[in-house]
Parts: structure tokens; C-alpha cells; sequence
């Protein structure tokens, strides 16, 4: 049943740029916090996915030209919305749960832990400050998920659950340790905490496909100045108005 669904999945999101990896709940929820666990069951079907670099020419710059007459607050949240909602058609004889990265609980933690999910499922290993031996740090260090064929240049995108499809016997993938060597650890790791913004953390490997130039800019722009990269604001002003 998980190949099948997996096929599916894929089959509809791959041309536009995105990844899918299966695990069951239970592995999820076997390494996060009570207060983070997902309410299914151990053996309920899951898949994280993820958006690669060619998503933005795939996906988001066709859903901006298709919607550029209609209100686009967040372009990438919208577009990875109606993608992953477009799913639940090609299952119809099944429930299809979304959780998107951005979704916050009433008291403001986020609905699932992205990086964690990204590792139990396989698709990209997730660095801590706990893959360091030697921990040079004296403060608070955020880990970080490094994926074997674009390194840094991916993003996580959100969960599909399908509760009433149990996989007891789904074996689990462990995730490639792309970055096993102590001093890459804790470069990757400095890197990430204190100095993210030149995005060199994301090239700690040598990685297969990366975001374009146009696409780093668009990313490296204050979110409410992304809509002029793709030429909204006129087309937005004249929706309203006219």
C-alpha cells in the first residue's frame, strides 16, 4: 500500500519540483516531545515533502502567473498549499491529512517538527549540537538538515498523513550521513547559527543542483519586498481598484 500511495504522491508532485519520503508516526513521535506528538496512531502512514530547487521554476513562478489577478499575500506558502491540496482528489476513497512547516498550535509551537520529520523519514539528515563529540560551544546551537543531493538548498515543506492506511512492516531509511566528519559537523553547525545569511552552510557538500541566482535573491529579500521580484504589486493594485 506505502508503494502505491508513494508512487501516487510522487507522480503529481515531482514535475513541479517537490520530494516525498514515507514514515510511520511511531518514529516520529518516538524521539520529539509529548507536547509535539502527532495524534495518529503508531503504524499511521506518513510522508514529509519537501521542495527542491527546481520547484521555484516548476512551480511557484507558473502558480504566480496563473494567480497574479487574485490576492498573493505569501507566494511559496500559496503555491505549496494549493499543490499539496490538489493531492486529496487523487485519493479519493481516502482521508488526507496536510500539515504545512508554517502552521502554528494555539500556544504558538509549531504543529510538527520539520527537521525531525525530514530525518526519521530518511530524506535528510538532521545535525545537532549532539553529532559533536567535542562541543566547542557555550551557548545555544540550533541543528540543522543537510540533504545528500542538494545539501542546504532544500526546504521542508510540510506532512501528508493518511490515517486510516497502517504500515506495521514499513522499514525504516536511515537518512545519508553526508557531513561525517567532526570538524564538518561543527563547521556546518557555525556556519548555520552565526552566519546563515551568506547561505555557505548550505554548500557544505558538494551538492548536485542548487538554487538559481534569481531565486537566491528572491529568497535573500525581506519577505514583503518578494512580490516586486515577481512583478505582483501592479497587477495586485489594479485587482483591488478596478
Amino acid at each position: 500500500m506505502e508503494r502505491r500511495v508513494a508512487e501516487r504522491l510522487r507522480g503529481a508532485l515531482s514535475p513541479f519540483g517537490f520530494e516525498v519520503h514515507a514514515f510511520k508516526v511511531g518514529w516520529y513521535n518516538a524521539v520529539v516531545q509529548p507536547a509535539f506528538h502527532l495524534p495518529y496512531t503508531d503504524d499511521t502512514l506518513a510522508f514529509v515533502v519537501l521542495s527542491t530547487p527546481s520547484m521555484f521554476e516548476k512551480a511557484l513562478k507558473p502558480f504566480v502567473n496563473k494567480e497574479r489577478l487574485k490576492i498573493i499575500r505569501d507566494p511559496v506558502d500559496q503555491c505549496v498549499a494549493y499543490h499539496l491540496s490538489r493531492l486529496k482528489e487523487k485519493f479519493p476513497d481516502q482521508t488526507v491529512d496536510i500539515m504545512f512547516d508554517y502552521e502554528l498550535l494555539p500556544n504558538r509551537k509549531p504543529k510538527f517538527l520539520a527537521q525531525t520529520a525530514a530525518h526519521v523519514s530518511g530524506a535528510a539528515y538532521y545535525y545537532q549540537r549532539k553529532d559533536v563529540k567535542l562541543d566547542p560551544w557555550g551557548k545555544k546551537i540550533f541543528g540543522v538538515c543537510i540533504h545528500p543531493r542538494y545539501g542546504g538548498w532544500f526546504a521542508i515543506r510540510g506532512l501528508l498523513l493518511f490515517p486510516d492506511i497502517q504500515v506495521p512492516f514499513l522499514e525504516q531509511c536511515a537518512p545519508v550521513d553526508c557531513v561525517s566528519t567532526e570538524e564538518q559537523r561543527i563547521e556546518l553547525l557555525e556556519q548555520f547559527n552565526f552566519h546563515w545569511q551568506d547561505t555557505r552552510y548550505r554548500d557544505i557538500i558538494e551538492v548536485k543542483e542548487k538554487y538559481s541566482e534569481e531565486q537566491k535573491a528572491y529568497f535573500a529579500t525581506p519577505p514583503a519586498e518578494r512580490l516586486k521580484l515577481l512583478g505582483l504589486t501592479q497587477e495586485i493594485h489594479r485587482s483591488i481598484f478596478h
